[in-house]
């Protein structure tokens, strides 16, 4: 039996974690979004950081077989997208993170917002 979805965000929010990521939100947008269930974003405090919490998450994705469909923003570091099709993870820089405000983008409030200490989405 493969892993579920929520076994996946689990994952992927750990692997964040294992790099230090900072501010990681989970986001059902199940009932806002035609391309995605969940959206994570995190941000680190610098380009190299962004970059190596992303590359954990690639390297581990690979390790336990997740599909990871697309990676943009890897090469330059201020916003990299991870798409593994029903799950979207944004790793931002801090600065790039508060220019672009995901958040409220998505008109998401504090009663579907799904925080990292839960451990759901």
């Amino acid at each position: 039996m493969g892993i579920n979805q929520k076994e996946i965000i689990n994952n992927i929010i750990n692997w964040a974690e294992e790099k230090k990521a900072e501010n990681i939100v989970c986001y059902d947008v199940k009932e806002k979004s035609d391309y995605a269930d969940s959206i994570i974003i995190c941000h680190g405090t610098n380009d190299l950081h962004v970059k190596a919490i992303a590359e954990n998450i690639i390297d581990h994705s690979k390790e336990h077989k997740i599909r990871l469909y697309a990676v943009e923003g890897l090469e330059n570091a201020k916003w990299i997208l991870l798409d593994f099709i029903d799950i979207i993870v944004h790793v931002f820089n801090e600065t790039t993170r508060d220019y672009y405000k995901l958040e409220e983008l998505w008109n998401i409030n504090s009663k579907n917002i799904k925080e990292l200490s839960e451990k759901k989405c």
